[in-house]
């Protein structure tokens, strides 16, 4: 018993240990950004950067304004959630509760596949085949563009979406099911009326670890938005958040290099902010 009692006070002092490691890491990235992001955010004015519509930052007079990679990254991430949560939920639903076991493995090991892909292959099939297609398409003259970040980031998220909601799905109980069936309800409306709502609170977390890869990518974003620092068009070639970051860092020094990690610092509070907001109402809905 003593021997028991010693393993499992051993155990949890290490996922304590990890616990504390985790909540340390994130303190110091924090810590960090606001000390190196602080100085370039007081020298260039709070409104001016992050109010401004210039971004110029190796003019003769240059210029750190980043609204157009704020509203890039609201508008390419909510673009990427409209498309991608609705195909992840409803495939979720079909692999975890309709689709034959066949089916189900051979679909689940090409979702795993997905997840599995490195960002630059998705940025190098979107410039190869997205950026031509969407340039003949629609008859512009260059097809890198918000459109491509959306549909791109639509197609990287779903895997998140998919395997979370799938896991949350098949863990509500039989039972509910079984007695909805047995009050006369179709397989269908069961699923929808008995079983999502159910399972609503881990598809909820799908869509939030959807949301966080969708603001966090670069380089696949980089390779077919055109990196330009314009206001956000649909049609339009643009610059996001972490591609404003990740396309000036290795040549930057001085106030550029300091106003790139206030970008980043804005980045972090960002999906903190989000996080906390959807996490404020998970927690409400649990309540209820």
């Amino acid at each position: 018993m003593n021997k028991k009692k010693l393993l499992e006070n051993v155990i949890h002092g290490v996922f304590l240990i990890l616990g504390l490691i985790t909540v340390g890491c994130v303190l110091l990235i924090t810590v960090y950004l606001v000390i190196s992001g602080i100085p370039a955010i007081r020298e260039i004015g709070l409104f001016k950067f992050l109010f401004g519509k210039k971004w110029e930052s190796s003019a003769a007079e240059p210029s750190f304004g980043i609204l157009p990679f704020i509203l890039t990254s609201i508008y390419g991430t909510a673009g990427a959630i409209v498309i991608g949560v609705p195909i992840g939920f409803f495939t979720a639903v079909y692999l975890a509760k309709m689709a034959p076991k066949r089916i189900k493995a051979v679909m689940e090991a090409a979702v795993s596949l997905l997840a599995g892909i490195p960002s630059v292959v998705y940025g190098l099939v979107g410039m190869l085949i997205l950026v031509p297609g969407i340039r003949k398409l629609f008859k512009i003259p260059d097809g890198a563009s918000l459109l491509a970040a959306i549909i791109v980031l639509a197609i990287m998220i779903l895997p998140s979406i998919i395997k979370v909601s799938i896991t949350a799905l098949e863990a509500v109980p039989k039972e509910y099911e079984e007695a909805s069936l047995s009050l006369g309800a179709t397989p269908v409306e069961t699923y929808f009326k008995v079983s999502v709502p159910a399972a609503k609170s881990g598809i909820a977390t799908a869509v939030v670890l959807g949301v966080g890869r969708a603001i966090g990518e670069a380089m696949a974003v980089m390779m077919v938005s055109g990196n330009v620092p314009n206001m956000p068009s649909l049609f339009g070639s643009v610059r996001f958040l972490t591609t404003a970051v990740a396309g000036e860092m290795s040549y930057s020094s001085g106030l550029q290099q300091q106003a790139l990690f206030s970008i980043a610092l804005v980045l972090f509070l960002f999906i903190m902010l989000i996080n906390a907001t959807l996490n404020f109402f998970l927690k409400r809905d649990k309540e209820k």
